[in-house]
């Protein structure tokens, strides 16, 4: 986590959409603004050089440009293979995936009906000003792989109708939750809350089904923050919580930093949220820089794990639903994070949320894989492996959540079928008792990616499914698959 980037800070990031190779799954970090992203590796770099290579092979075979390949299913699987190789068979994927586009568009098609319920996605208002939040995709851009130059992006890529295209036309994704962000300059806010239900409000109307649920952000410690919850529990509008212990996500020097277990400040609100029956709370945690205990003094610790337990014990009633898996992130070192974890079986911060259930006796707490798991992916998948085993042994693989943080980074698909992909290794299983991840369409994945939300947000997921398939998204979809065979592959956000 980081202020948006000064006009000097830029200077040593590209954009993700412009500058970076348009692989299907990104060959660097991509920053969404709320952290520094690290250089490319050397084993990030083989995976480029190795998909460029796939690419040119296959794709000369299959009579198509090295972009068209990319934008294929075969391509998918092509930047997977390269990904084996490098890092060692972590993702299940075949040579004649990425050979034969049949192979790859019958496995493509087989998975496009799996439930789906991203539980953490965004999108800025129409008159929203800031071009400093551009940092978010060019740096994204910079990093992981895109299309366009950094001249070409602009803020329209974060509105309301590029995040249809790439949530609900360009991805699998079945039903997304809306989400904000408080900051101490209220210009800042990528959405003001009652703009999150009219969006809401709004795509629901479009699809004549319910596809989307909101968030209501609360501001502890800011004036009125509990009057405005008041008001929003008389007129039933917001779906659940969203918070931000640290305060302002994008600056060390916010005003309102706060805590969980803190009784006076939060326990009124929480009996007020259990008596209306509004009972998610999803809060950030995590992502801090790797000097954070210099360039974050006192107020990074609102970013760990030192005051869920008490709060979930207190408040069985609530659901505390910790964004981006409270991991500080090891995707800025992701060598040395995994060596840690390898020698002591710990991933810094993620390791305390995953032991709280154990710890407190709880079973209300769970773990959003929202930009911790595309990173983490990116920059080593034996560690995503890792962070995956930790947090379900700790958790219950009933009690982690499906969110990409789309659309700061684009379509939310390579993510999608990253995970459907991505296996434990044996010999991480057996050191550290984790349980395999099992098939794309198996038990596991499918909780994570949406029977788990389904239960928090009391959704019937074959009744979802049902009015999804028929409804004027899916004609949307229909049109749009029609139209174009290719994923655009595009990602917004900085890379170095």
């Amino acid at each position: 986590m980081t202020q948006i980037f000064t006009d000097e800070e830029l200077k040593q990031f590209k954009s993700a959409q412009t500058e970076a190779f348009p692989s299907p799954v990104p060959t660097q970090i991509i920053s969404n603004g709320e952290f520094t992203p690290s250089p490319q590796t050397e084993q990030q770099s083989q995976v480029e050089a190795r998909i460029k290579q796939l690419a040119d092979e296959y794709g000369k075979k299959q009579g198509i440009s090295r972009r068209q390949f990319l934008g294929s299913a075969s391509g998918m699987a092509a930047a997977f293979l390269a990904m084996n190789e490098v890092f060692g068979s972590l993702f299940m994927v075949n040579k004649a995936e990425a050979a034969e586009p049949e192979r790859a568009l019958v496995r493509a098609t087989s998975l496009q009906d799996q439930f789906i319920f991203d539980d953490q996605t965004h999108f800025v208002h129409d008159d929203f000003k800031h071009d400093g939040l551009l940092n978010i995709p060019r740096f994204a851009a910079d990093h992981w792989e895109a299309g366009l130059s950094r001249e070409q992006l602009s803020l329209s890529d974060l509105k309301f109708q590029n995040y249809i295209r790439q949530i609900f036309l360009n991805s699998d994704t079945k039903i997304a939750l809306l989400s904000g962000a408080p900051f101490d300059d209220p210009s800042w806010w990528f959405l003001a809350n009652d703009q999150i239900r009219g969006a809401v409000e709004s795509i629901n109307k479009l699809a004549g089904t319910r596809r989307m649920y909101g968030h209501f952000v609360i501001t502890p410690k800011q004036s009125g923050w509990m009057d405005e919850v008041d008001k929003v529990l008389e007129t039933g509008h917001t779906d659940s919580w969203k918070a931000y212990t640290i305060g302002d996500p994008l600056t060390s020097t916010t005003k309102y930093p706060w805590r969980l277990d803190n009784e006076e400040l939060m326990y009124p609100f929480y009996e007020k949220a259990v008596k209306a029956g509004v009972i998610n709370l999803a809060i950030h945690k995590g992502l801090m820089p790797a000097d954070y205990e210099k360039s974050w003094p006192e107020v990074w610790k609102h970013a760990s794990a030192w005051d869920i337990g008490k709060a979930a014990k207190d408040w069985p009633e609530m659901n505390f639903i910790i964004y981006h898996a409270c991991l500080r992130p090891a995707f800025e070192l992701p060598d040395q994070a995994l060596a840690e974890f390898e020698a002591t079986g710990e991933i810094k911060w993620a390791s305390d949320l995953a032991r709280i259930p154990e710890e407190y006796g709880v079973n209300n707490v769970y773990a959003d894989l929202g930009t911790c798991f595309a990173n983490s992916a990116t920059a080593n998948p034996r560690f995503a492996a890792a962070l995956l085993g930790t947090l379900i042994k700790g958790l219950g693989d009933d009690h982690v959540v499906w969110g990409t943080d789309s659309v700061w980074y684009g379509s939310p698909q390579w993510q999608i079928e990253a995970l459907r992909r991505l296996e434990i290794p044996e010999d991480m299983q057996k050191k550290h008792g984790f349980a395999p991840l099992g098939p794309a369409d198996g038990v596991v994945k499918n909780k994570i990616f949406g029977l788990n939300t389904a239960k928090l947000y009391k959704l019937d997921p074959e009744v979802a499914m049902h009015a999804v398939g028929s409804d004027g998204i899916n004609g949307l979809k229909q049109e749009f698959t029609n139209s174009t065979d290719l994923r655009d592959n595009a990602r917004y956000g900085y890379i170095i």
